[in-house]
């Protein structure tokens, strides 16, 4: 198997994108925490991992606090012994227009879906480098990050700053054998920081249906694989060819 004996981190991984990267890595021999800030999400993927056969366990973690994030870290290593991949999936939107986001609603969304994914990686390259094994690091930006939008300010700027963030990341940490990439997902699944999903929901793509969140896990497990070995601090855009549409265009 792909992962056997390697430990997986994945973020927000009670539901949607991160629940179905969990299940795909852990169907490829990786132990996964399921790291979440609701504990019966987190448990009921932990525990369906389990029951396919494969190995799992929840993390209780709301990654906009420092020490809770510096605590799941410490946690996962105490109970696996080691960390090779971290997917930084965790996110939330504001979906408003500036002149409607308050500071106080800004500053949650960026600490969760910018300052989570560098509080955490830094955490995490730390463990790696100390086990001398290199490792994996996949951040989820969002075509919200590439271009302007007429709400989801907040979230708008928090993505572009993980495609910048991954850059740095994938320099700073390939020196220690520790491969940095994100993908670019574009409305995959449910709405972010929603459980339904409506498969009838508008999109415009080359593909001509909305994502899915096996579209996304797929992706991610390419890049935490050997195949993608050469391929680092780059921006896999999963989104049905959206973004390479000529505004106006049908």
């Amino acid at each position: 198997m792909k992962f056997a004996d390697q430990v997986a981190i994945v973020t927000g991984a009670g539901r949607n994108i991160g629940e179905e990267i969990s299940r795909l890595l852990a169907t490829h021999g990786a132990t996964i925490a399921v790291v979440d800030f609701d504990a019966a999400r987190g448990e009921k993927v932990a525990a369906d991992i389990i029951a396919a056969g494969g190995k799992a366990k929840a993390f209780i973690c709301d990654v906009s606090k420092e020490d809770d994030l510096l605590q799941c870290v410490q946690d996962v290593t105490a109970a696996f012994g080691r960390i090779d991949i971290l997917v930084n999936n965790a996110a939330i939107s504001d979906n408003k227009n500036m002149f409607d986001l308050t500071s106080a609603e800004w500053n949650k969304v960026l600490a969760v879906s910018l300052t989570a994914p560098f509080i955490l990686t830094k955490a995490v390259a730390k463990e790696m480098i100390a086990g001398g094994r290199g490792g994996r690091i996949v951040n989820v930006s969002s075509t919200t990050g590439y271009y302007g939008r007429s709400r989801a300010t907040a979230y708008a700027a928090a993505k572009g700053g993980v495609a910048s963030l991954t850059r740095s990341q994938a320099v700073q940490l390939a020196p220690h054998n520790i491969r940095v990439n994100a993908v670019v997902p574009n409305k995959i699944g449910s709405p972010v920081g929603k459980d339904e999903f409506d498969p009838t929901r508008p999109v415009v793509n080359l593909v001509g249906r909305p994502g899915v969140p096996a579209d996304l896990a797929n992706a991610v497990l390419f890049l935490v694989s050997e195949e993608s070995s050469f391929i680092v601090g780059a921006a896999l855009f999963v989104d049905g060819g959206c973004s390479v549409l000529m505004p106006g265009e049908s």
